[in-house]
């Protein structure tokens, strides 16, 4: 741990710290993921789709470094290279040999939510553990999160 004059004891920080990198880890999968889809992305609505999954990387980028700025801030060392990704991230594998638009808003959804979810229950970790500024990051990351996952949701939800 790195000091620093942020006033949460070390414990609560080294809590925390662990909290975010796991997050992390599964918002740098996610954008991946959704870079993934969106340079492989074929078929009807192809640019709707290829534009959206642009965004929706682009958000999961801005989320992942909110989150590692946050590590730092209380003396962490934020961990993001594609080895310890891999290792940490709880995500499901995004398939390979997907193509059709459908199926890629399908598996983002899926992803998304389940990202979604650990920050949810980051929130109520954090504040419980006394440091409700990284549970209102959480609490910001959710949302947006909820966001991407209503606008693949629509797609899916609307007849063909």
């Amino acid at each position: 741990m790195h000091a620093t004059r942020i006033d949460l004891s070390q414990s609560v920080r080294q809590k925390v710290i662990s909290l975010l990198q796991a997050r992390l880890a599964d918002s740098l999968d996610l954008k991946l993921s959704v870079k993934q889809a969106h340079w492989n992305v074929k078929g009807p609505g192809f640019i709707q789709l290829h534009e959206l999954f642009d965004d929706i990387a682009g958000r999961a980028e801005d989320l992942a470094d909110g989150l590692a700025e946050r590590i730092t801030s209380l003396g962490g060392t934020a961990l993001g290279r594609v080895q310890q990704v891999a290792q940490q991230t709880t995500l499901a594998a995004y398939p390979d040999d997907l193509s059709q638009g459908p199926a890629h808003v399908a598996a983002l959804a899926d992803r998304i939510a389940a990202v979604a979810k650990g920050t949810r229950a980051a929130i109520t970790a954090c504040s419980e553990a006394g440091d409700e500024v990284t549970a209102d990051l959480f609490n910001e990351t959710t949302g947006i999160l909820d966001k991407d996952l209503w606008l693949l949701e629509a797609h899916l939800q609307s007849p063909a």
